[in-house]
């Protein structure tokens, strides 16, 4: 069966991806810029953290702010070929094909994106909880101003197994098409 180019589904997953790509393209471009400039700019921005937060002693850790952004970086750049497989294989299912090998390997390489994702979220919050705990607090304030949450993501870890189950079920029905197709 033929999905025809104009199914509505297919049409908003597209558009969906594509707006997502763009948006990790952008991301990834700031999070560059911004970590080739911030050790030269790291004094005036100490400066008007110091402004802001109306601590006097305020100081900003380059360093671990770099650190962050580089692997934050790479981790949007594995999102964002994340979505650039998730869009091929949206359009071979738009073709009518979707059970290729090539689909089998691209939800593989989807799985270990997300799963290094997870990972690099690990080293991310603990440099972050570090830099929080680095920053002063605001004069008269009770509580932090920065606050990080590190942890495992439960729901993406749960992605992982299924795009490498997925993986599976495409490379069988690529595998069982193939044997059908050599007995016809």
């Amino acid at each position: 069966m033929k999905a025809t180019k104009s199914d509505p589904l297919l049409t908003i997953a597209r558009i969906v991806v594509v707006i997502g790509e763009t948006l990790m393209a952008i991301a990834i471009l700031a999070m560059g810029v911004v970590a080739a400039i911030l050790p030269f700019v790291g004094d005036t921005v100490e400066e008007k953290l110091r402004t802001a937060s109306g601590v006097p002693t305020a100081d900003f850790p380059v360093l671990p702010a770099i650190a962050v952004l580089l692997l934050a970086l790479v981790a949007f750049v594995l999102l964002y070929l994340f979505l650039r497989n998730l869009r091929r294989i949206i359009d071979t299912v738009g073709e009518g094909d979707p059970f290729l090998p090539v689909n089998a390997t691209r939800l593989t390489n989807m799985a270990w994106q997300m799963l290094a994702v997870q990972l690099l979220a690990l080293p991310i919050g603990a440099i972050g909880m570090l830099f929080a705990g680095d920053m002063p607090r605001p004069e008269g304030s009770q509580t932090d101003w920065i606050h990080v949450d590190a942890s495992l993501d439960f729901s993406g870890i749960v992605m992982v197994v299924v795009l490498f189950i997925l993986a599976r079920v495409f490379r069988q029905g690529a595998a069982m098409r193939a044997d059908l197709e050599g007995t016809v």
